[in-house]
């Protein structure tokens, strides 16, 4: 099948691949604009693995304040100071700034976790399940053996609340910051890191009046 500059066009609009790469990926199958987007991405994620090794020690650091009650800092590096004056990576910063804002993660990664408040968790989420099947009447045995297996999935969400890369991007859920992030590596060819954060809120600690932050911080972004 011919390839035409338009649909070229169409497939780096996007994705933000490189026009050679977008014709290529045409190419290899054959005009059809989806089966080359997930191509793409699949080259992306295989060419963000490479580069994860690779030292960051340049970057940015950015803060978001919102409406003076929540306040955040954030560090993300990369590996040259060219790539740290690029848009696309100084916007990258400022979500990640607002995400910390608005889903008060406690981690960047799973890594981060202690082990102990993994194993913490583990054993409330268990304890939790076998309750959910004694209720049922489930035998004893049976009910260990599927309480250890719903564990694992309720974990998931557990890291989803407390781990930034986990967490379902604010300005659209259908990706996650790592997803998010990833994809930025492929398109602009460095590792990227994100290093670190703090968060601060007024009157944290204290006895207050609870809020959806995460809602309003999202209003505020997409209103």
């Amino acid at each position: 099948m011919a390839i035409k500059a338009s649909m070229v066009k169409e497939l780096r609009d996007m994705t933000g691949a490189g026009m050679m790469d977008a014709k290529k990926a045409l190419e290899e199958t054959n005009g059809d604009i989806e089966k080359a987007k997930e191509l793409l991405r699949e080259k992306g994620l295989a060419a963000s693995a490479k580069k994860a090794g690779r030292i960051a020690a340049e970057g940015l650091v950015d803060a978001y304040i919102h409406g003076g009650r929540i306040a955040t800092i954030v560090e993300v590096n990369t590996e040259t100071d060219f790539v740290a004056k690029n848009e696309e990576f100084i916007q990258f910063v400022r979500d990640i700034a607002m995400q910390v804002a608005a889903s008060a993660p406690k981690y960047v990664s799973r890594d981060e976790v202690p082990e102990e408040e993994v194993e913490k968790e583990r054993e409330i989420l268990i304890h939790q399940a076998m309750n959910e099947n004694a209720e049922k009447g489930m035998d004893p045995e049976r009910s260990k053996d599927i309480a250890h297996k719903k564990v694992e999935g309720r974990l998931n969400k557990f890291y989803e609340e407390i781990c930034l890369l986990d967490q379902p991007f604010i300005k659209d859920p259908s990706m996650t910051i790592q997803t998010l992030l990833t994809n930025l590596i492929a398109k602009i060819g460095e590792n990227i890191k994100i290093r670190r954060f703090e968060r601060f809120e007024v009157g944290e600690g204290l006895e207050k009046r609870e809020e959806d932050f995460a809602e309003e911080v999202s209003k505020q972004i997409n209103g």
